[in-house]
């Protein structure tokens, strides 16, 4: 998998990140620059390790399902891509507008429910052979900046592109997955 490919996927997985990043800055009062520092720090880091703990998962059953590797990685993209669009359209805002999410309890959640997404793609990058480190590295990174920019942001972009921003990245996980798919088949 190539470097524009990892880079595309680590945009499309920290959309969901910078949708969380931007409710949160629209319900909160004030933000610092720590209450910033530690949610993207803890975004970035569960989606990193989230990918890794997939690829492992996916080292382990690699050989036994490798003739349809890349059937799993479309559909494994295209369900986490449909997942976020759905989850999208159907979200309540109104629990994010109650809850200071750059502490305790609701920051855990919200890392881990934002990074579920990166262990169905680490999944698929064992599957496609990719090489782990480059992958987590940028999508870690990645996600880091835009919560970092989804709190800066938030308050001006307002409730409806956080919607979008997520729509757009399951949009682009089904594209890659087309992508994958494509490219092997023909």
């Amino acid at each position: 998998m190539d470097l524009l490919t990892i880079l595309l996927i680590a945009v499309s997985l920290s959309l969901d990140c910078f949708a969380v990043a931007i409710a949160g800055s629209i319900s909160m009062q004030s933000v610092s620059p720590r209450q910033v520092l530690r949610v993207s720090l803890s975004f970035g880091l569960f989606q990193a390790g989230m990918l890794v703990l997939g690829w492992l998962l996916g080292q382990t059953i690699v050989d036994t399902i490798e003739s349809f590797a890349h059937w799993m990685a479309f559909g494994l993209l295209a369900l986490v891509g449909a997942r976020m669009i759905w989850e999208s359209l159907h979200s309540d805002e109104d629990d994010a507008k109650r809850t200071d999410i750059t502490k305790g309890f609701a920051l855990l959640t919200l890392s881990v429910a934002t990074s579920i997404d990166a262990l169905a793609v680490g999944l698929s990058l064992a599957f496609l052979e990719s090489r782990l480190l480059i992958a987590a590295i940028s999508i870690g990174s990645v996600a880091f900046l835009f919560t970092a920019a989804g709190f800066y942001f938030g308050r001006r972009i307002g409730n409806l592109l956080g919607k979008w921003a997520e729509v757009l990245g399951g949009v682009v996980l089904i594209g890659l997955g087309l992508r994958i798919l494509l490219t092997e088949v023909l």
